[in-house]
């Protein structure tokens, strides 16, 4: 009987092509695993697709809320993002697909799982951790790293050959991965790092250009770092999502392009577009802001740079991260509250923010002198914290100007 090879598919071109080649080079029955993780495609078109290709069974797998309840909202509570720009889109959303995709290898009795990462990207390494992490028993092919098609002009030819449509095509070469989070893309003009994107790259935000002319405001609210409410509404995780996408969209919030530090040692340029999860970062941030002691607050900043980088190196299954995660729910007990944004053309600014558990006094910061804060007591304060510097000085070293 021929093995069984579990395939996480998503009829784009480079997967649609690999259900034909495993079977002409595998002689394997292909299992496509559908995995809906709120890229808007017609799933019934996607199951079809893959019938007609030669997949001898098809399974969805719906991971819209355990992809944002389980992964981006942890990630937002940890503040991670990955220089400086990226909000991990594309990284968080590969290891719930490769645990599902593993969870349906164990059911079906599959010995191996297959992916579309060539071999030059990070989503190989995601993928294939996950793998080592959750099953390490299954067996792996990664068709980029043994076919001899070289390019997606290469897997154009060979779905032509093969009487395989998709939407890609030699005028729209870009490659694109869309979730709930965010839309990315890269190749064609992108490629070369000094091209500006084409107005028609961006496809999920309008331009700045074509945005409206009146900022517009919105209210989210958290409990414990986690976003439950937009406008005061309550609303589910996924609903919640889709509904900040559309505001920021419409407002041109979230385009980034950015040059980044592959895994893999290449730096690759990319165009990502993350309305959404641009506001909840804002927001996030800010409540945060208000509520965290300074020592904490200023901790976490390492914790949440070291965070992006787990995810983004594809070490989601690891003790470390489980620890770090551990760090983060205790740091946000108190992120309760709102925070209200002015959204203009791209921009986005406070205009409040509010908590029953926020440490900003009035009575402190003000420049109206009150009981609670003794300006006398920061003479020996500063006394106290220039001793080093006194004690050096008295030695006769020379110091710096």
């Amino acid at each position: 009987m021929p093995e069984k090879v579990v395939l996480a598919y998503s009829g784009g071109l480079d997967t649609s092509i690999i259900i034909p080649w495993l079977k002409e080079n595998y002689r394997c029955n292909v299992i496509a695993m559908v995995a809906d993780v709120g890229q808007g495609d017609d799933i019934e078109a996607v199951v079809e697709k893959a019938y007609a290709t030669g997949a001898s069974k098809v399974l969805v797998e719906d991971l819209r809320e355990e992809f944002l309840t389980g992964y981006v909202f942890p990630a937002l509570q940890a503040g991670a993002v990955y220089e400086h720009k990226y909000l991990l889109g594309t990284s968080l959303a590969r290891p719930v697909i490769a645990k599902h995709q593993v969870g349906v290898a164990l059911r079906e009795g599959a010995t191996t799982v297959a992916h579309g990462c060539t071999g030059k990207g990070n989503d190989q390494v995601r993928f294939e951790l996950a793998y080592q992490a959750l099953a390490p028993e299954l067996k792996v092919i990664a068709p980029w790293r043994e076919w001899t098609l070289k390019s997606r002009e290469d897997c154009l030819d060979y779905a032509e050959q093969h009487g395989i449509s998709v939407t890609a095509s030699r005028q729209k070469i870009h490659s694109r991965d869309k979730n709930l989070w965010h839309l990315s893309h890269e190749g064609g003009e992108l490629e070369d790092a000094a091209n500006a994107p084409l107005d028609s790259t961006w496809q999920m935000t309008r331009s700045p250009k074509d945005a409206p002319d009146k900022d517009e405001q919105v209210q989210i609210g958290f409990e414990k770092g986690v976003p439950v409410s937009v406008g005061g509404m309550k609303l589910d995780p996924v609903s919640l999502v889709e509904l900040l996408n559309e505001i920021g969209a419409r407002n041109a919030i979230g385009r980034i392009d950015l040059v980044e530090n592959r895994f893999v040692g290449i730096k690759s340029r990319g165009c990502y577009e993350t309305p959404g999860g641009t506001l909840l970062i804002a927001a996030h941030r800010e409540l945060e802001a208000l509520c965290l002691e300074r020592e904490l607050a200023h901790f976490k900043q390492h914790v949440s740079l070291k965070y992006a980088e787990l995810v983004y190196f594809g070490q989601w299954f690891t003790p470390l991260r489980e620890a770090l995660d551990a760090f983060v729910a205790t740091t946000q007990k108190e992120i309760t509250g709102s925070v209200t944004l002015s959204l203009y053309k791209g921009n986005v600014s406070v205009v409040s923010r509010e908590s029953e558990h926020s440490l900003y006094r009035t009575d402190l910061s003000s420049f109206t002198m009150g009981d609670g804060y003794d300006q006398k007591d920061a003479a020996g304060f500063i006394r106290i914290l220039g001793l080093p510097s006194r004690t050096r000085a008295g030695t006769g070293v020379e110091v710096a100007r």
